[in-house]
């Protein structure tokens, strides 16, 4: 019996699936459930290409935002850093590849398993209890190097969640100056719309005296009315704007949008960019952009796919072995009369499986091809928002010193018109309406202004926070 038994067990072995069996002198149980204990618990050691940053500063180089000369933009960014949602979720994602990397090497390793498994059976008329302990082992000779090729593509898709990680922190960056800035800009609108305001209305209650003297029309009267209110409604929307910015900065910190009101922001007034943007750039700094490189890594993953689809079509060998203790008595589980042993190996090689590995070759062939052009694309693009950065920054700065030189002429001829209304040759309402065409002047350079720092924070973005 137990020559038939051991010779179960080898050809179980050699062809890679272990059954373990209970026999005690007469008598042959059925085993039960299998308890699997995984003996592979090693961290990984092996450095990686790519590494995750321990200082997540580095990814957003907070020297750049140091050009803003602004602590309270610095200290946004650091709590978004610290707190923003979407940047802890691209953490996580980052441990969970990293456990994907742990689980497919695993299958490189022999693997080990053990088990108790007492029983009570009987044959014919001899009935009899018995323990049984096996200890299980396995492991597929990894001859071709398909484990291995299936663990370094678990790897390029780790390496990407970090670059991931790392263009998730470049965007929050960019979001949360953006944001912060255009608040800073509506604060300016609010503060010069409110004087065009009170210009408005003061322009309407004169127009308003003069109607009744019967000195202006009463059309003249309705558009003066119709211009306060219109200026009105426009303040009404630019202070609802700024509220919906707030909470939106709010939800980039990590914070509740019920607390807007503590958000303390820069003067406008005070607010400068001091640094320099390039007219042109060096293209290796798109080579360095985490959306490139992880185009890249996935070319790569797609490339490994495809060697892996071919090695499946070749054999695969498996060794196994089993230790076997099995007794009537507990007592005496553990001695070499009741142990039994076995070991074996067996080569499979795929002959028929209805056209699948050829499909699984061509669908990785396909795979590739659909990464290559992505790649591509992401060269194309990559170069794209690049230049449309620059293009924005330079056309916007020439636009704004344009905007200047029309404010410098605005200002000098309300100036002249206030000497004219001191010597009492124009009247009080021609100056009101001087002092509001300067004032939207002031609005339209301080909104190009502004829209210059946002042109240097895509232009930040879009070289991926690199120093130039």
């Amino acid at each position: 019996m137990k020559k038939l038994l051991s010779l179960a067990i080898l050809l179980s072995l050699g062809m890679g699936n272990v059954v373990p069996v209970v026999a005690s002198d007469n008598t042959v149980l059925s085993a039960g459930a299998e308890q699997n204990i995984d003996k592979n618990k090693k961290k990984d050691k092996k450095s990686d290409k790519i590494t995750p940053q321990k200082n997540k500063y580095e990814y957003i180089n907070m020297a750049w935002w140091q050009q803003f000369n602004d602590d309270i933009l610095n200290g946004y960014i650091i709590k978004a850093v610290e707190n923003n949602k979407d940047l802890k979720m691209a953490t996580l994602t980052i441990d969970e590849y990293y456990q994907n990397v742990v689980i497919q090497r695993a299958g490189e390793l022999p693997q080990l398993q053990a088990g108790f498994l007492p029983g009570y059976g009987g044959i014919m008329d001899h009935e009899a209890g018995s323990f049984l302990l096996p200890i299980i082992a396995s492991y597929e000779l990894d001859l071709f190097g398909k484990n291995h090729n299936k663990t370094t593509a678990i790897r390029k898709l780790y390496e990407s969640s970090i670059l991931d990680e790392q263009a998730a922190y470049i965007s929050i960056a960019s979001s949360v100056g953006s944001v912060y800035i255009n608040i800073v800009k509506l604060d300016a609108m609010i503060d010069l719309q409110e004087d065009i305001v009170k210009l408005r209305k003061e322009i309407f209650e004169i127009m308003s005296i003069s109607n009744a003297e019967g000195i202006v029309s009463t059309s003249d009267l309705v558009k003066a009315n119709q211009s306060y209110i219109s200026g009105v409604t426009d303040l009404t929307d630019l202070k609802k704007e700024r509220t919906k910015l707030l909470h939106q900065l709010a939800v980039l910190t990590g914070d509740s949008p019920n607390n807007i009101e503590e958000y303390k922001r820069i003067d406008y007034r005070e607010l400068a960019f001091s640094g320099q943007i390039p007219e042109f750039v060096n293209s290796d700094v798109i080579m360095k952009r985490p959306d490139y490189i992880k185009a890249e890594k996935m070319l790569e993953k797609a490339g490994i796919d495809v060697r892996v689809a071919r090695k499946e079509m070749l054999p695969s060998l498996n060794l196994g072995g089993l230790l076997l203790f099995n007794s009537t008595n507990f007592g005496s589980l553990f001695t070499t009369n009741n142990m039994l042993w076995g070991f074996g190996g067996g080569i499979i090689q795929p002959l028929f499986m209805g056209g699948k590995l050829r499909a699984n070759l061509k669908a990785k062939k396909i795979a590739y091809e659909r990464s290559l052009k992505n790649y591509e694309k992401t060269n194309l693009t990559s170069m794209q928002e690049v230049n449309d950065s620059l293009v924005s920054v330079n056309m916007d700065k020439e636009k704004l010193s344009k905007q200047k030189k029309i404010q410098e002429l605005e200002q000098k001829d309300f100036e002249l018109s206030k000497c004219k209304f001191e010597q009492g040759t124009i009247a009080k309402l021609d100056l009101n309406q001087k002092e509001e065409n300067l004032l939207s002047v002031n609005k339209m350079v301080y909104s190009s202004e502004f829209d210059c720092m946002i042109d240097y924070i895509s232009f930040y973005k879009a070289i991926a926070a690199q120093s130039i």
